[in-house]
């Protein structure tokens, strides 16, 4: 039984889905209309579907969408940049001290100055505090960093922020309704998470910082990015018979190249028959030039034994934080 507030949720996707199914009718608006056919049609048919995340769509608060598509089981696993992971807490716990900066392209280096002073981190149009976002969130994540190290365990970065989630250290400081914040949804589910390249992120460094202080005294508390790639190896062998895992791709760079390999890597490096990505969409404003991965069309992967000939393919060359929340909708609509 639905709250009021999701029955109201649910009947204003419902208009928008509406709206986008009767005007997005060519070009990138339809490659957008099938793709969420086809993501739909995945996982009605018994299939699973990973999301990447890239880019700072998390900053950009993409957790007003992608939280309902993980409650509402749309999402299986998700692979993310360090800096998502952080930054949909950050917005958990700060939200009400972000500064929107609209004029942006319009500062001068004087100015960018003085957001520093003021210790705001921009992104884009959007400085994220420092002091109430990111020092808050270290003071709660060393305190489980020293508690692993004391007693010689080691978690994923993942799993160190599920665990300041679920503990209620936060709670005191939520500034935006939980129900809005992907992370949150993703530690109710236990949603499996990859983070490669977690140590290029504001706590991966602030982490390294403490290491060389000695305030945590072994670095593979924290565990690795190798490490990351043989667990979802594991998972994916778990979970990708009958109609397979599809891959959703939100923008490009290591979000989306790691975990798009582990298929190569269990066929032609471990030589075990492995069934390929079942699903593959992007949403990229990435253009296709020469060497960029990132713009590649979705055939060049047919080449490195990602995808198959057949596998259901879509390139939307657009902006994720216009694209992405519409295509969740018309997801989010049946």
């Amino acid at each position: 039984m639905l709250d009021q507030q999701s029955r109201s949720n649910l009947l204003y996707i419902k208009e928008v889905a509406a709206f986008i199914k009767h005007h997005y009718r060519h070009f990138n608006a339809a490659a957008l209309i099938d793709a969420a056919e086809a993501y739909k049609a995945h996982l009605a048919a018994g299939g699973k579907m990973m999301v990447t995340l890239a880019g700072a769509m998390s900053t950009a608060e993409l957790g007003l969408s992608l939280a309902e598509m993980i409650r509402r089981d749309k999402v299986s696993i998700i692979t993310c940049t360090g800096a998502n992971l952080e930054e949909d807490i950050f917005n958990l716990v700060a939200h009400d001290h972000y500064v929107r900066v609209p004029k942006y392209r319009e500062l001068t280096p004087a100015e960018e100055q003085k957001l520093l002073e003021r210790h705001l981190n921009r992104v884009t149009d959007t400085c994220i505090p420092e002091d109430e976002a990111i020092r808050r969130i270290e003071k709660a994540v060393l305190s489980e960093w020293q508690a692993a190290d004391k007693q010689g365990e080691r978690f994923f970065p993942h799993e160190f922020m599920y665990k300041i989630i679920r503990s209620g250290a936060l709670k005191q400081y939520h500034q935006i309704d939980p129900r809005d914040s992907w992370m949150v949804a993703a530690a109710e589910k236990n949603l499996p998470i990859i983070v490669p390249g977690w140590e290029d992120s504001t706590l991966g460094n602030i982490f390294a910082a403490h290491c060389l202080k000695g305030d945590v005294r072994h670095v593979h508390t924290v565990r690795t990015g190798i490490e990351y790639m043989m667990y979802l190896a594991d998972w994916y062998q778990q979970n990708a018979d009958g109609k397979g895992v599809g891959f959703f791709q939100i923008g490009g760079g290591i979000a989306g190249d790691f975990p798009i390999c582990v298929v190569p890597m269990l066929e032609q490096d471990l030589r075990q028959d492995t069934p390929l990505w079942a699903y593959f969409c992007q949403i990229s404003d990435s253009t296709t030039s020469y060497g960029s991965y990132s713009g590649a069309v979705p055939n060049e992967k047919i080449t490195w034994g990602k995808l198959g000939a057949a596998t259901p393919k879509f390139i939307i060359e657009s902006d994720a934080t216009i694209v992405v929340p519409l295509m969740f909708a018309c997801i989010l609509a049946d």
